[in-house]
């Protein structure tokens, strides 16, 4: 349904930014926008004009036809410019780096709509430009957007809302799910729009109509029954005193659920914590910081720091070989991995994940085989993904996926593994059986959007669009997937390869983990960047391997209490920006059985041998 409102508003918004020079930074008569790309969160894309629409958003600009756009690096690490959305057939589009860097950019836009874009490297960093024409009522969104991977929507569509909706979310910190309040508010620029079939509209008035607003948000509640271990949470946008730079590692003590101890590292400006890892003994924790270009080390049950080592630009993920315990740490902002000794003493070797002559990879969150000789490493930038061999210490295939793969998963077996494409919102599945004629080659996509309609919004099944981490469950029955655009979290059956049941997830869905659940089975821990809750999803209750039954078991909240160890004081964003996730012991096949025999001894036999072989 489409809400006609008053133009009032529109004219005066127009008249504002007409005085202040469109939101640029220079005089009215300057047609010019200037975005500095920083590692603030929410605001990676700044523009210096500040919030033109007082609605909690730095990363809106307005401006004429012809209006130049500069971006300037301002972060510790490598970026790139990409067109995300952009008005169908608009001159000059999409826009694109084939390179990751810190130099500058400018793009001049003539076609008046919504232009969106994203980073490639850390694909929720958005500014959007609306170009006007000042000849029209209401700001111009555009008839269509295209999407970059070839998608196009009316501006009226169910999807261009839905994109505008997590764009102002996503931008504005204000508009975080807080789960110490019990309501979620968010609040869009008071403006009116003009969209598909030239239909004048109040922005908030159609977001709220679709979408809710004020909406009821339920209670954490702790599971009825105890995890194994830790939990380790990257809290990316948690603020600190004394660093300049956002971030904390937050743990969680399964048996009791409470917030153990947060880890800021202000010694070291600690930047953005994305991911982590652990060693054979579960005694050090790696992790990356992936606005910037270092991976730490620091121990596991104190959280002193134990080493800050300098591998690449933007360091996504980190995982650890079975057989050597050697650590791997993929560069997002470069085209490799890095290999590092054991307990990180020193970097070994770069391992380029394309061939010489091939598009640069810039790999994100990869998986290590049970045995420990096979990498599989999802490429950003090129579209595919690298199935690399330790043994024969070669690339063994690298088949083509989607739009932007970005997370992966292994069946415990190693004998096939799943590619998360998150523009695509599909899922490769990718033989890795060498004694199959199809080994190294997609077998399979799933549609997580099968049962989307982009038109109307209309869901009649399980759905995920943009999917992130996805990994299979340490028994190999099942796999789990974070969706950030539809804040759901889908499962699939891994024998038929089948999407069976959707659970609602938070704002930002993002980052997955299996963990032990005691007495047998497993726990799912769910982060979300634009939250401050950690679900703890229970796929298989009964542990009978049919998960229609899957259920939310609890809900953490991530924010400091009067108990919880510190490093640093905490001023800002309290426990929001889940992302990458870690439970120990780890669960997973090659790995639990590397355990100490303390740690090994809390899990049953079947956890200590999760595919019975």
């Amino acid at each position: 349904m489409i809400f006609i409102a008053p133009l009032s508003i529109t004219n005066s918004f127009q008249m504002a930014l007409a005085a202040s020079g469109s939101g640029s930074s220079g005089s009215s008569s300057e047609n010019r926008v200037q975005f500095d790309l920083v590692d603030e969160p929410g605001r990676w894309f700044k523009n210096v004009a500040g919030d033109i629409t007082n609605s909690g958003t730095q990363s809106l600009a307005v401006g004429t036809p012809g209006v130049r756009v500069d971006f300037n690096i301002r972060s510790n690490t490598v970026h790139t410019v990409t067109s995300l959305i952009f008005p169908q057939n608009a001159q000059g589009m999409p826009f694109d780096q084939p390179k990751a860097s810190k130099s500058s950019q400018s793009v001049t836009l003539q076609t008046p709509g919504l232009y969106v874009f994203t980073c490639k490297v850390h694909p929720y960093m958005f500014g959007a430009v609306i170009v006007d024409d000042p000849q029209t009522q209401g700001l111009d969104l555009g008839e269509n957007i295209s999407l970059v991977n070839g998608i196009t929507v009316p501006t009226s569509s169910d999807l261009a809302t839905r994109l505008l909706r997590t764009f102002f979310i996503a931008t504005a910190p204000s508009n975080w799910q807080d789960y110490r309040q019990s309501t979620w508010h968010v609040t869009y620029p008071n403006v009116d729009i003009r969209i598909a079939g030239g239909a004048v509209v109040n922005l908030p008035t159609v977001l709220n109509a679709r979408y809710g607003n004020d909406i009821a948000l339920e209670a954490p509640f702790d599971p009825s029954t105890a995890g194994v271990g830790k939990v380790w949470v990257d809290t990316q946008f948690e603020l600190t005193k004394n660093k300049s730079k956002p971030g904390t590692a937050t743990k969680i003590d399964t048996t009791t659920w409470d917030i153990e101890r947060k880890v800021a590292l202000p010694s070291i400006n600690m930047n953005n914590p994305h991911n982590m890892w652990t060693d054979r003994d579960q005694k050090l924790i790696y992790q990356t910081q992936w606005f910037d270009s270092k991976l730490t080390v620091f121990d596991a049950a104190t959280g002193k720091l134990v080493k800050n080592i300098s591998v690449g630009e933007s360091p996504a993920h980190v995982m650890t070989r079975t057989d050597t315990d050697q650590v791997h740490v993929t560069l997002n902002g470069e085209e490799a991995v890095v290999e590092l000794a054991p307990k990180a003493t020193g970097i070994q070797r770069e391992i380029p994940m394309q061939k010489e002559g091939e598009p640069e990879s810039h790999p994100h969150a990869h998986w290590m085989s049970s045995d420990g000789q096979k990498m599989v490493t999802p490429n950003a930038f090129s579209a595919d993904s690298t199935l690399y061999s330790f043994d024969s210490d070669s690339i063994e295939a690298k088949p083509t996926t989607g739009a932007i793969p970005i997370a992966t998963g292994m069946m415990p077996d190693d004998s096939k593994y799943y590619v998360a494409n998150l523009l695509d919102s599909t899922i490769s599945v990718i033989d890795m059986d060498e004694n199959s004629t199809t080994f190294g080659q997609v077998i399979k996509t799933i549609n997580l959007i099968e049962n989307y309609d982009p038109i109307s919004g209309a869901i009649t099944g399980p759905v995920g669009a943009l999917p992130i981490q996805t990994p299979v469950s340490p028994n190999g029955k099942y796999m789990v997937t974070a969706n950030t655009l539809t804040a759901t979290i889908t499962i699939v059956d891994t024998a038929t390869d089948e999407v069976v049941t959707m659970l609602g997830c938070d704002a930002g869905c993002h980052g997955v983990q299996f963990g032990a659940k005691n007495g047998g089975g497993y726990y799912a821990y769910v982060a979300s960047k634009f939250s401050n809750s950690l679900l703890v999803v229970d796929a298989d209750p009964n542990n009978d391997g049919n998960v229609s039954d899957a259920k939310i078991a609890g809900r953490i909240l991530l924010t400091a209490s009067s108990t919880t160890a510190k490093d640093d004081t905490i001023t800002g964003n309290a426990g929001m920006g889940g992302q990458g996730v870690l439970a120990t012991p780890i669960p997973y096949n090659g790995w639990v059985q590397n355990l100490p025999a303390t740690l090994k001894s809390q899990l049953t036999s079947e956890q200590q041998n999760p595919i019975g072989q």
